[in-house]
């Protein structure tokens, strides 16, 4: 499967991709918007695609995001997909600072949607973030996702208390926000 965007693509991750992004990824330090997290490897790449694989098409889509030149920056997931519901959330992550803020993560997000919204049949598409992450409230907010609510003091992060913001997306503002008619993402199988 690959997924064509105008900037980027999104296709499954392979092993060689995981460990790229495991050993590429960069901690901001000027931004932090998550725990540092220090022992990165390549064994702990090698499980993670294969917890990745153990999830794949169950609760789990998560694919790479790749720019034109084929070099993996990210990956983006529908995780705890809910078929019975028809409800999953979404979650992105691009490796390297470099990559980030240029709009990749935002192409991304809507090609993913458009796949789970027209292929997967979800009715309800849902992200959380920390309030400090306004980076992410605005690509969020760009692709038409909707503050719905804030857990109050819920994550203790670099000698702070932040609150957690509750973002989503039914199926039919999607189709009125960016459809209109026509189907974006343009998905090969």
């Amino acid at each position: 499967m690959r997924i064509q965007g105008d900037n980027i693509y999104l296709k499954m991750l392979e092993r060689k991709d995981c460990k790229t992004l495991w050993n590429d990824y960069e901690y901001d330090f000027n931004n932090p918007t998550e725990e540092f997290n220090i022992g990165h490897s390549d064994e702990k790449a090698e499980k993670w695609f294969d917890e990745i694989q153990n999830l794949q098409g169950n609760t789990n889509v998560r694919l790479g995001i790749f720019l034109a030149n084929d070099i993996v920056i990210g990956d983006i997931a529908l995780q705890d997909i809910d078929r019975i519901n028809r409800n999953c959330s979404i979650g992105i992550g691009i490796a390297k600072i470099v990559n980030r803020s240029k709009g990749y993560g935002g192409e991304a997000v809507r090609l993913m949607l458009d796949y789970g919204f027209t292929y997967l049949g979800m009715e309800r598409i849902y992200a959380n973030t920390l309030d400090i992450n306004t980076g992410a409230q605005r690509m969020l907010e760009k692709n038409g996702l909707c503050l719905e609510g804030i857990e109050r003091k819920v994550k203790y992060l670099n000698g702070e208390m932040h609150d957690r913001l509750h973002y989503a997306i039914l199926k039919e503002d999607y189709y009125k926000y960016f459809v209109k008619g026509i189907t974006l993402g343009g998905v090969k199988g």
